[in-house]
């Protein structure tokens, strides 16, 4: 996949919130989003699959560190449908990053990297990007 938006220098901290709200592709394989310090170490992987890798409807969470991918989680909830307009929030704290999906379905990952401070994100994938909000 190519990369379709890189910020960096974002400076966001704990009580901070990301939303991206965008438009998911007829035939959809997955989209990603990234934040973290950068691309080699990011506090949240978030990985929706609608068809990839052998997945299939799973969202997928994991955390790199040096460049090396950590556990993952998944999450068999997948209120995301091609074709569709969504909105993804992604709320930090100190404790845990949650990813909140247009059902209102939520997601806890832990903080693994204890970070104070989120200065990378990346967005890619099948998802074009309407609107992006710092909150």
């Amino acid at each position: 996949m190519t990369v379709g938006l890189v910020v960096q220098n974002l400076n966001l901290k704990p009580g901070g919130c990301i939303r991206v709200q965008g438009e998911v592709a007829a035939d959809p394989k997955s989209f990603t989003v990234n934040l973290g310090k950068d691309e080699n170490n990011l506090n949240l992987h978030f990985n929706p699959r609608f068809k990839f890798y052998g997945d299939v409807k799973q969202l997928i969470f994991n955390s790199r560190k040096a460049g090396a991918w950590e556990t993952e989680l998944r999450d068999t909830v997948f209120p995301l449908e091609p074709g569709s307009t969504i909105e993804v929030s992604v709320f930090f704290d100190k404790a845990e990053l949650t990813t909140k999906l247009p059902d209102g379905h939520t997601f806890k990952f832990p903080n693994r990297h204890n970070v104070d401070i989120i200065n990378y994100l990346e967005i890619h994938g099948d998802l074009k990007l309407k609107r992006l909000t710092f909150e």
